[in-house]
């Protein structure tokens, strides 16, 4: 079992930037790949990135890609996404998901948190 927490979602105007946290606890965190989701209110969870085990390896959305970058601790067990030139049509719940590399890019993830809220004003 592994647990993920999310933190560092808030308010923030559009062009500013935020860092999420997603903590991991229990099983052996650096044995999985790692992804970033988000969820509009009204619309299907999307994809943002993800990240292997080692970090070597990162994958984006093409709506985020060259704004958001995605990172991993694997001592401290957290992985980041820093959020910057961020838009209106960035709100959302963004989740973090433990799971295989290859499978998170079609939302399918083994753990999930219950995920922090972003909020983007114009």
């Amino acid at each position: 079992q592994l647990q993920l927490v999310e933190s560092g979602g808030g308010l923030v105007q559009a062009g500013g930037s935020l860092r999420l946290s997603c903590a991991a606890s229990g099983r052996t965190f650096s044995n999985y790949a790692m992804g970033w989701f988000r969820q509009a209110p009204g619309k299907e969870r999307e994809f943002v990135a993800r990240i292997t085990w080692s970090g070597g390896n990162t994958y984006y959305a093409d709506s985020v890609k060259g704004r958001f970058t995605i990172s991993r601790d694997n001592a401290k067990k957290t992985v980041y996404l820093q959020m910057n030139s961020l838009k209106p049509e960035d709100t959302a719940v963004y989740s973090c998901a433990a799971g295989a590399f290859r499978e998170l890019v079609n939302g399918r993830g083994d753990y999930w948190g219950q995920g922090t809220q972003v909020t983007v004003s114009s």
